[in-house]
């Protein structure tokens, strides 16, 4: 009797026709693409008891410095690749802050409305004279409370005619008032706001921003820009930490070797921030654990440090202290600033 064989579609190997799944890589030898084999899929590469993930997340957990020591000697296919892994879970973490940032933004934004129109009837009932509608006037635009919306409410009825913005902005707010009554060119507008003649193109998108800022005073947009950018920024971040850990361990290894422990130490640092946020949506973790749990990532990293390069506790305690503080101290600052200016610069 002859032995029909053909090829698997997924690994290319020969294998016999009556097999039902190829046994060099166990894809099935008929199957459709359907949505529940499509999900199935899904679960089995990332949640399953099976995958790679769960191989890999429990290790990353107990075991500092297993993983990166495991992938730089060779053995890569037991254990889910270091870029995945941190990928994986940094879309975790910023799929559930979204989640608590939009509630926050929204509480806020309600509370906001419901304490501004108290005060508004509140005043709207007052009789005051000249002299205390005033103070009452100085009082709500030095506290920056009140949109400029709101404020122009609160000043129609306190009878003041003056503009008051929640805002201190380093120019004359009357003068850019005019301008924009009279509707003058922008590039009018620019110049009474302190734009030089000479201005290049970043000067000009720069005080076009700022003018668009000025006009409607909408922080939020911004802030929701820059956490719409932050995923890129940390993975910026990510060889900058890898190249410090190459300026430290110089001579152990390749700038590649580092970078493998990098994204396994940032996939940490996700496990870490995923199980506090949804700590927080079960109950009011107190902030002395939230701390120590902040603490024992320095710990986790000083570890780490130590088994993957191989040096001693001290000379391993006095690095990863080091490398910590120039990270946190100026790396992590300009990267905040240069991320809240590109925000800025295209919100």
């Amino acid at each position: 009797m002859s032995i029909k064989y053909k090829n698997c579609k997924n690994c290319e190997n020969v294998f016999r026709n009556s097999y039902d799944f190829c046994p060099h890589c166990g894809m099935k030898s008929k199957e459709e693409l359907t949505l529940s084999v499509l999900f199935y899929n899904t679960l089995n590469n990332y949640l399953l008891y099976d995958s790679k993930f769960f191989k890999s997340f429990f290790p990353l957990i107990a075991r500092p410095g297993f993983l990166p020591n495991t992938f730089i000697r060779g053995k890569r296919l037991s254990f889910l690749h270091p870029a995945q892994m941190y990928l994986f879970v940094s879309f975790v973490f910023f799929f559930l802050f979204s989640i608590v940032s939009n509630k926050g933004v929204e509480k806020l934004n309600n509370e906001f409305k419901v304490n501004t129109t108290k005060i508004v009837n509140e005043v709207n009932q007052m009789e005051l004279d000249s002299v205390a509608k005033q103070e009452l006037k100085n009082t709500f635009k030095d506290s920056k409370l009140l949109a400029g919306s709101a404020n122009k409410s609160l000043d129609s009825i306190i009878n003041n005619t003056e503009n008051n913005k929640n805002l201190s902005f380093d120019f004359n707010t009357k003068a850019i008032d005019s301008l924009l009554l009279i509707q003058a060119p922008k590039e009018e507008v620019y110049k009474a706001m302190g734009m030089n003649e000479d201005a290049g193109w970043f000067s000009k998108v720069w005080y076009s921003q700022i003018l668009k800022f000025y006009k409607e005073q909408d922080l939020g947009t911004v802030l929701k820009s820059m956490l719409d950018a932050t995923p890129i920024a940390l993975f910026v971040l990510l060889p900058i930490f890898a190249l410090l850990l190459k300026v430290f361990y110089w001579r152990k290894g390749r700038y590649a070797y580092h970078l493998v422990f990098t994204f396994y130490f940032f996939a940490f640092l996700f496990i870490v921030f995923n199980a506090l946020l949804i700590a927080d949506f079960i109950i009011d973790v107190p902030g002395w654990i939230d701390f120590l749990i902040i603490l024992s990532t320095f710990i986790y990293l000083y570890i780490a440090l130590k088994r993957f390069y191989e040096q001693g506790w001290f000379l391993s305690l006095i690095k990863s202290g080091i490398i910590t503080f120039v990270f946190l101290s100026m790396v992590l600052p300009i990267a905040l600033i240069a991320l809240g200016m590109i925000s800025f610069m295209f919100y």
